[in-house]
């Protein structure tokens, strides 16, 4: 008869009630998305460019990324920011929400060709502007926002430090487990994992019967809708996850075991909407990278801590990694978890991945 396949069963409660300062980023990230404005360290109202929402909104002044303003030029009045510091823009004439949302995405660059001129100014709160995109990026949406706007709305009021305190992996736990046969293994367990902070919930799945005497096959696995759902052809991801799921099948099969961590972190973090923006920056011509450049993200923003969180709760401490990224071992070795071996995990290229491929080698370092 099938069991459940790891030796811990029990689940944990959520960690406490949500401190006030989770709780306020909770509540600014569902301002963002609903187009609403926040309030940063009392240093200045913000209206997010893509989703704001406010009749007649209007602003001397837009705060962008550090790679947006550069995209647009903006390079040789830098000295008013920093290098990787986000920039504050003023126009002759104020932002409106159409202007700002132009500035703002990317694939509206041919659409409306001439922008500006425009003068970058000191930040006098660089904590703020800097948590600011930070937000952005965990709300989904563009990193562009229209500072002071009038008419201003009540707004939420947080500060940059309530962000660590949101991020806290300590909160995650797992919240239940089942057992879940796949068609690779039909002995295997799903756990999954919630924080009280964080809407995601993200799932290990465990191949085989756990071992304290055998490492496993582990794979982290960031959720692709188009490549894991969609079968998309210009990505890795889903051959990936099948040939993963694969791999700890024939480990279980021997006696040993895997585990497949899949993380709620679409598009190396920058979110679903996002990476299909990406998309479309591609099919102009910018490879993965100079893409999330354009739209003013970063190209890698998965979120490690939270893997490595994850292996904690289930009592995984030394893991043979599954991955062609050395940066990832990195990642979970300064987290703490022993990465004992580092297990390729390369596929064949189709004609839509190829230069993805490349570009995951020649830019990012991975090892194909």
């Amino acid at each position: 008869m099938l069991g459940p396949c790891t030796a811990d069963h029990g689940v944990r409660s959520l960690s406490g009630p949500t401190s006030s300062g989770a709780r306020r980023v909770a509540l600014a990230l569902d301002a963002l998305r609903h187009g609403w404005a926040i309030t940063l360290d009392g240093a200045f109202t913000l209206l997010p460019a893509e989703t704001g929402f406010t009749p007649g909104a209007s602003a001397r002044h837009m705060l962008i990324s550090a790679a947006r303003a550069a995209t647009l030029k903006l390079a040789n009045q830098r000295e008013a920011a920093g290098p990787e510091s986000p920039v504050l823009i003023r126009a002759a004439e104020p932002f409106d929400l159409a202007t700002a949302r132009a500035l703002a995405d990317p694939s509206l660059d041919l659409v409306w060709p001439l922008k500006g001129p425009f003068m970058a100014e000191p930040i006098d709160d660089a904590d703020a502007a800097a948590a600011a995109m930070e937000l952005a990026r965990l709300a989904g949406i563009l990193p562009a926002f229209l500072v002071d706007p009038a008419p201003t709305e009540e707004a939420q009021s947080l500060s940059s430090a309530d962000l660590a305190e949101w991020s806290n992996t300590a909160h995650l736990a797992i919240a239940t487990r089942a057992r879940l046969p796949v068609a690779p293994c039909e002995d295997a367990e799903i756990v999954a994992f919630r924080s009280a902070n964080d809407l995601r919930e993200h799932v290990a799945l465990i191949i085989g019967q756990q071992r304290g005497d055998v490492l496993p096959l582990v794979r982290l696995h960031s959720e692709c809708l188009t490549g894991d759902v969609l079968h998309s052809l210009k990505c890795d991801c889903g051959p990936q996850l099948d040939a993963a799921l694969a791999a700890m099948a024939q480990e279980a099969n021997k006696g040993g075991w895997g585990v497949l961590l899949y993380l709620r972190q679409e598009g190396r973090g920058i979110g679903l909407v996002n990476k299909l923006r990406a998309y479309q920056l591609q099919d102009q011509g910018f490879d993965t990278v100079d893409a999330n450049t354009r739209l003013g993200l970063p190209n890698e923003a998965r979120d490690f801590p939270v893997a490595a969180r994850m292996l904690a709760l289930l009592k995984v401490r030394a893991i043979r990694l599954m991955t062609n990224n050395p940066a990832k071992v990195a990642a979970l070795v300064a987290e703490g978890v022993e990465v004992a071996e580092r297990v390729p995990h390369q596929l064949p290229a189709n004609p839509h991945n190829a230069a993805y491929l490349m570009t995951k080698r020649d830019r990012s370092g991975h090892l194909l």
